[in-house]
């Protein structure tokens, strides 16, 4: 008889993400004169789609252009500030943003799930 292992995947309360400190992976990332942020995001990690994308002269990186709140956020992930660090720094720039724990949460997740930073 198989035994069926399924993993199981811990969630965390609200209390323990908000304790989480969150930090960039070390990925190239600038600024623009507006305050947004760019990251450069290898397309493979192999050497072979390195040189393929050298042969057919293609970059072998492409950029993630953040928003306001996405910006202030990879700013930020410096793995010293707190998630909840984090949120009230967005409370205090966007005093008027709707759901704006929401919006970091669930930014902060899809950062994580593209490998882009880490908790």
């Amino acid at each position: 008889m198989r035994k069926n292992k399924q993993k199981k995947y811990y969630l965390p309360t609200v209390d323990e993400f908000l304790r989480y400190a969150p930090i960039r992976e070390k990925y190239e990332w600038d600024v623009n004169e507006k305050g947004l942020v760019s990251i450069k995001i290898p397309k493979f990690t192999s050497s072979f789609g390195k040189s393929f994308c050298k042969i057919i002269k293609k970059d072998d990186k492409f950029t993630a252009n953040l928003d306001k709140i996405g910006s202030i956020v990879w700013k930020n992930c410096d793995g010293k500030k707190t998630i909840q660090d984090i949120l009230e720094i967005l409370k205090k720039e966007f005093p008027k943003e709707n759901e704006i724990d929401q919006r970091l949460f669930l930014f902060l997740q899809q950062m994580k799930a593209l490998n882009y930073l880490k908790y």
